[in-house]
């Protein structure tokens, strides 16, 4: 049965951690899982929180740390003294988790922690994992694995096993490497099994093995994990030397945190914030995009001023200026939206650049095409004035085409040079695309209606 974090329960663990009530608390929390315990530790203040983590055995504590929000695990941090911190939480942790929440303290508290750490070589995994870019391979992967030698027999091999898994909770692959440490391919557990003990691990292993740098992106690793049904990939560093692995965990947290930033992206805010958050992070994450919109919607009224003779003088003009704005923007969106799930998804587009940008002009051309007949069958039977008619449809197709390719094209110049393309979509093409219909629309008329 799933967990419902109610109002009601909420208030039941307040109450009985105003009361001291360890026993009440410890039972509240017993069948709990640590995603759960993270959820409720939203609801309560710092002190509630602390108590409650006393409470906790060691692995569980770590768990439902790595479960928090990270704004809430730094607060709590900066609130605990290291060796808690080493003894509560980082001795319990995998090195990519323990990375993850050394990284969130200050520099000082970086160092304390690392010298409260008894097991110099899992100091020394953190310290190594620190080094690389949080986004890449590197900043994501775990030192933790299973690898054993080209050269070892069967029966040494089996014996090594036995021993590196005491450090790893789940055994997806069983990695070969050489004498210098060089990954050279995954090991069937079922075939060691089935060998004979005195068969040598290289005449055993599969060479064929998908793998990644240290230096490559996460999406990119995602992506690939993907399309190839991966649980888990080795990384190794720039001459193949095996340095850690990532799992499916951590590539499932990759997009859910990349879609949450387009999602966000997409919506007009920048930076990742949530509805918890203080006043002024929500406002300066939404104040960017809002002051894109506000200048754009500058330069379209005084486009409608410069033409403000004319629409006083064909009033009829002005009915049409929402329909203008509202399909340049509802097309480029869509244009745009379609080319930025597609570069999100990683998928390899093996048109040419020519063929791909005759496909979208057909594509504008034809919904331009529908569109604008539409709107001038309408006019037609309703406007009473053929120079409106052919004005607001030879508008609207002007509108679409460009909306359609300008959305096409902006994502894919984004792309690359390096710049996300979810900049692309919402207040940004919907701003500019309302500035271009405006100036369409009024050019067009002033040519049938001889204004100026």
């Amino acid at each position: 049965m799933s967990f419902e974090n109610t109002r009601e329960f909420v208030d039941r663990l307040k109450t009985l951690i105003e009361e001291d009530n360890q026993q009440g608390v410890a039972e509240l929390l017993e069948d709990l899982h640590p995603a759960d315990i993270a959820e409720m530790m939203e609801d309560l203040t710092m002190e509630e929180a602390k108590f409650i983590y006393r409470l906790l055995d060691g692995e569980t504590a770590s768990d439902v740390l790595v479960e928090m929000d990270e704004a809430d695990r730094r607060r709590l941090l900066r609130e605990l003294p290291s060796e808690i911190i080493v003894s509560k939480f980082i001795d319990f942790m995998d090195s990519d988790d323990a990375a993850d929440v050394v990284a969130d303290l200050d520099e000082d508290q970086q160092r304390e922690v690392l010298n409260e750490i008894g097991d110099i070589e899992q100091a020394g995994d953190i310290v190594d994992l620190l080094e690389y870019d949080e986004d890449s391979a590197g900043g994501i992967m775990a030192k933790e694995l299973v690898k054993v030698n080209e050269n070892w027999n069967v029966a040494t091999c089996l014996k090594e096993i036995s021993k590196q898994a005491e450090e790893v909770d789940e055994i997806f692959y069983i990695y070969v490497t050489d004498d210098d440490d060089k990954l050279k391919g995954v090991l069937s557990l079922k075939k060691l099994i089935l060998s004979n003990t005195n068969t040598k691990i290289a005449n055993l292993y599969n060479p064929e093995i998908k793998k990644v740098i240290t230096d490559t992106r996460q999406e990119e690793v995602a992506e690939i994990m993907d399309k190839y049904d991966l649980v888990a990939i080795p990384v190794v560093d720039d001459i193949g030397r095996l340095k850690g692995r990532i799992t499916w965990d951590d590539v499932i947290d990759i997009v859910r945190e990349e879609a949450e930033r387009d999602y966000q992206m997409v919506s007009g805010i920048t930076g990742d914030v949530e509805s918890s958050d203080k006043v002024w992070p929500l406002i300066r994450a939404r104040f960017p995009w809002l002051m894109v919109g506000l200048l754009g919607g500058i330069v379209s009224a005084t486009i409608l001023k410069t033409h403000g003779d004319s629409l006083s003088k064909v009033t009829q003009l002005a009915f049409f200026i929402p329909l203008i704005a509202a399909m340049a923007g509802n097309v480029g969106v869509q244009s745009s939206s379609i080319i930025v799930k597609t570069i999100a998804s990683g998928v390899k587009d093996m048109e040419t650049p020519t063929r791909k940008l005759l496909k979208d002009i057909s594509v504008a051309f034809l919904t331009a095409t529908a569109f604008s007949v539409l709107i001038f069958i309408y006019n037609f039977f309703t406007a009473g004035d053929l120079r409106l008619t052919y004005a607001v449809s030879i508008s609207l197709f002007i509108v679409i085409l460009f909306a359609s390719l300008f959305g096409t094209i902006i994502p894919l110049v984004l792309h690359k040079f390096k710049i996300d393309p979810a900049l692309a979509t919402g207040p940004f093409i919907t701003t500019m695309n309302d500035i271009l219909g405006m100036f369409i629309y009024l050019g067009v008329a002033s040519l049938f209606f001889n204004l100026g």
